[in-house]
C-alpha cells in the first residue's frame, strides 16, 4: 500500500509559538499554497482518504477536492499541554528543559512526548494496513508526518527535527 502524506498549509501563528494541538488560523496565502499541494495529487487516484480533524487538515482536504474524508483523532498534531499558543521563549516550566533533552520520552507539560504521538500514529497505521486499499492519502501535520515515516522504516526517531517537513510538503511511504 502507498501512502501519501501532506503537511497542512502556513499557518497564522507568531514564529516560535507551541501551537501542537490548537486549532489555529490559516495564513492568508492559504489558496495559493492549498493550490500547490492539489496539482500534486490531481492526477492520483485514492481509494480512501483521511484527515486530521483540526481545520487546518480538513480546510485542505476540502480544497483538494476531498470534503469527506475520514477524520481520525490519532491524526492530530503532537499535544503539547500546557505549552500550547506560548511562545518557547516564554515557558517557564522547569519541564521544558528535561523536554529539549529528551523530547523523544518525555512529555510536555499535561500532553505527550514524540513516543506517545509515535504510537498514537502507528495504531493508526496499524489499522490501515488491515484494508485491501493501493493508495491512500493522509492530510495531517508535521510530527504525524514523522511519525510515519519512522513507522515505515525511512527515518529513526532521532532524526525527526531534521525530517520535518514545509509546510503544504508531501512525503510518500510503503506500508
Amino acid at each position: 500500500m502507498k501512502v501519501y502524506l501532506i503537511r497542512h498549509t502556513s499557518v497564522d501563528v507568531a514564529p516560535g509559538t507551541c501551537y501542537g494541538q490548537t486549532d489555529v488560523p490559516l495564513k492568508a496565502s492559504f489558496e495559493e499554497e492549498a493550490a500547490v499541494c492539489k496539482s500534486r495529487i490531481e492526477n492520483l487516484q485514492f481509494d480512501k482518504v483521511y484527515t486530521s480533524p483540526l481545520s487546518r487538515c480538513t480546510r485542505l482536504a476540502a480544497f483538494c477536492g476531498y470534503p469527506g474524508a475520514e477524520r481520525d483523532d490519532r491524526l492530530k498534531e503532537i499535544n503539547c499541554g500546557k505549552w500550547e499558543m506560548k511562545r518557547y521563549d516564554d515557558i517557564s516550566d522547569p519541564r521544558l528543559r528535561e523536554w529539549y533533552d529528551d523530547y523523544l520520552h518525555v512529555p510536555a507539560t499535561g500532553g505527550e512526548s514524540f513516543m506517545d504521538l509515535l504510537h498514537r500514529v502507528s495504531s493508526f497505521l496499524e489499522e490501515l494496513k488491515q484494508h485491501p486499499y493501493e493508495q491512500v492519502l493522509i492530510f495531517a501535520h508535521g510530527g504525524v508526518l514523522i511519525s510515519a515515516q519512522v513507522y515505515a522504516g525511512v527515518i529513526k526517531p532521532e532524526q525527526g527535527f531534521d525530517a520535518i517537513s514545509p509546510y503544504g510538503g508531501m512525503v510518500v511511504i510503503d506500508l
